[in-house]
């Protein structure tokens, strides 16, 4: 069993936002904040995991909006492409 951590909740989370927020390096803010990078950078890869999204999340109405006008556009655009086909094939038939 691993042994309390002397790094509180709220320190941790300080560091990560510290980390995120910087445009220092991980290790240069870990060296200010006197930890190891390699701490600070496993503080911040599971920070970072905790905030994705979950894959089978329902999607936002913003989203849910968006695939839909991207599937509007999607379904415009192979209409114009299989339009664009037939126009070539019948140009290209040989006038002889």
């Amino acid at each position: 069993m691993a042994p309390p951590s002397k790094y509180s909740p709220e320190f941790r989370e300080e560091a990560v936002q510290i980390a995120l927020r910087s445009s220092k390096t991980i290790s240069e803010v870990a060296r200010e904040l006197d930890l190891n990078s390699e701490t600070l950078r496993g503080w911040v890869k599971k920070h970072q995991k905790q905030q994705e999204p979950a894959p089978d999340a329902d999607l936002t109405v913003h989203e849910r909006a968006r695939l839909k006008e991207l599937e509007r556009r999607n379904r415009e655009l192979e209409m114009e492409v299989t339009f664009l086909k037939k126009a070539a094939a019948y140009f290209a038939k040989d006038p002889r």
